[in-house]
């Protein structure tokens, strides 16, 4: 390389470092301000992490020492008491209502889990679950046609509570007299996959009982 040519690259490395600082001079604030905002928002979703596990444990100590308490209804008005949002929320509410229950106050606590099931704001798992519990908990209370119009949605193929739905149907066919259709429902419960052994022992016995035929597998 000739004593020219290498002062010619040795001029162009030097403007290109020149314009690489004055860039870095004018917009050097955007990568600045990019990792002091990636650094702050690592920070910030730490302490939200740690925010929300101390205040989920705050929560489970606070319910914990609502249910040591003697009398269910004392149980129930601080379960009651205690604040949470959302899904949080509703999870209390289904505890109030089974301490409700417990304490024989049934309405109370059939109107606490209907109120969870038809709240849209809550998630779907904890409404079906608390529209199911409803439905167990009034039993034959509520008419079969009340009762068979609230389980069906909670039935449909890929329900999370499809099985304990469809023990729950039968057995108010059962109630209604109509075995059939009871047979049916709970062959349906031996062939989801999803059902557990408990409830696949019940509905097996249930089919024995009404005089059904099991399948050999």
């Amino acid at each position: 390389m000739s004593s020219e040519d290498s002062f010619i690259n040795e001029v162009s490395e030097e403007v290109r470092r020149d314009r690489l600082y004055a860039l870095m001079r004018r917009y050097g604030w955007i990568a600045i301000s990019a990792i002091v905002l990636l650094v702050g928002g690592a920070a910030y979703n730490e302490w939200r992490k740690a925010t929300e596990r101390a205040s989920a444990e705050a929560l489970g100590d606070a319910v914990l020492s609502a249910l040591e308490l003697e009398d269910p209804q004392a149980r129930v008005a601080a379960v009651q008491a205690l604040a949470a949002e959302g899904n949080g929320d509703a999870v209390l509410a289904m505890i109030a209502a089974a301490e409700a229950a417990q304490g024989d106050d049934r309405t109370d606590a059939i109107d606490r889990l209907r109120a969870v099931a038809q709240d849209s704001g809550i998630d779907p798992l904890y409404r079906d679950l608390a529209a199911l519990k409803s439905v167990m908990l009034e039993g034959s209370e509520a008419s079969n046609d009340d009762r068979l119009a609230r389980l069906l949605p909670l039935t449909a193929p890929g329900a999370p509570y499809r099985p304990l739905a469809l023990e729950a149907m039968a057995l108010t066919h059962i109630d209604d007299g109509d075995t059939d259709t009871a047979l049916e429902v709970l062959n349906e419960i031996l062939a989801d996959g999803e059902t557990t052994e408990g409830l696949r022992r019940r509905a097996s016995q249930l089919i024995v009982a009404l005089g059904g035929a099991l399948s050999a597998s």
